[in-house]
């Protein structure tokens, strides 16, 4: 407890736990969204297609910026969800098909760009690979603040338009019916994705920050059935997740922010899994096992009162 609370002390180890919290967070909340529109695999496909924009930023201005960063893989995510809607409109290729494409060939794209720049001329791409997997000790000031700054703001822009996503995630033939914009929230909650899985790329990886943006929801699911609460938890859950994999990291060598993060959130999952009010496994169980005490009470009562006009019809009938 005592090296805990002077890692805590130090305003490096401030910084990144207030990003990484910030970071599950708005992940969190976002994923929501993603997971009731049945597109969790959307965010697996925008983090992979996110490497080649970042080789290309960082191949075009020589400078290892989180702002680049995002400029690039944003557009990268950007192109990658064009691509798999050219792909299922023009093809009879199901949606989940072009997914997997996309996703393989950007990744593929991205894996031959980052060789290129290890081995080429750059003076800095020291580094560069750490993306894969995250690194958020390598984040400096600057980093920290600009991902905390958009954090912030998509939490913002969720909390402010949370009517308008709802709807067009539960019923966007009713949502569109009434006027409303369906195809520009879609596209929003698109982009919101992208600049979700962009900013936790360094904290978390290109692999695993996916796995940030569904799990908090999928266990945020278990324990409600109201979105509005289960948006909540599932960013509480998310911001639990985050902060503990920047202490869990901190407190040893040569552990990674990343994969503890998302073990982290994996746990909870398990929890939820186990003990959520709502669809958890030993919850329903024992809600089970209720009921089925309740009816088998109701059958020997039913039987009880059934039983009491055949006695009486047999006491006539010996009278």
């Amino acid at each position: 407890m005592n090296t805990l609370w002077t890692l805590l002390q130090d305003p490096n180890m401030q910084w990144i736990l207030i990003s990484c919290t910030l970071l599950g967070l708005s992940s969190g909340i976002i994923g929501c969204f993603s997971y009731l529109r049945k597109q969790s695999l959307m965010g697996d496909t925008l983090a992979h297609a996110a490497l080649p924009g970042i080789c290309i930023a960082f191949m075009l201005t020589g400078t290892k910026s989180i702002l680049y960063f995002l400029i690039g893989a944003g557009l990268a995510g950007v192109a990658a969800t064009f691509g798999i809607g050219w792909i299922t409109r023009h093809s009879r290729i199901k949606h989940d098909a072009a997914m997997g494409i996309v996703l393989s060939s950007f990744f593929g794209l991205g894996i031959v760009l980052l060789t290129l720049v290890q081995h080429g001329g750059y003076g800095n791409q020291a580094g560069l690979d750490k993306f894969l997997f995250g690194q958020a000790a390598s984040m400096v000031g600057s980093d920290v603040l600009t991902l905390s700054i958009v954090s912030l703001i998509l939490v913002s822009v969720c909390y402010f338009l949370f009517k308008q996503f709802k709807l067009v995630s539960f019923d966007p033939g009713f949502a569109k019916g009434i006027g409303y914009p369906v195809a520009f929230y879609e596209q929003l909650t698109m982009l919101l994705m992208v600049v979700a899985v962009v900013v936790g790329i360094q904290a978390v990886g290109v692999i695993l920050v996916a796995s940030l943006i569904i799990t908090p929801a999928v266990s945020a699911r278990y324990w409600t059935d109201r979105l509005g609460v289960m948006v909540v938890v599932s960013g509480i859950f998310g911001a639990i997740s985050g902060a503990t994999g920047a202490i869990a990291s901190s407190t040893a060598a040569s552990l990674p922010t990343g994969p503890l993060t998302v073990l982290a959130a994996t746990a909870l999952f398990g929890l939820s899994l186990l003990l959520g009010s709502k669809r958890g496994i030993i919850v329903r169980r024992l809600v089970r096992q209720r009921m089925k005490r309740s009816l088998g009470f109701g059958y020997e009562e039913q039987a009880a009162t059934a039983s009491v006009p055949d006695e009486r019809v047999n006491k006539e009938a010996a009278l």
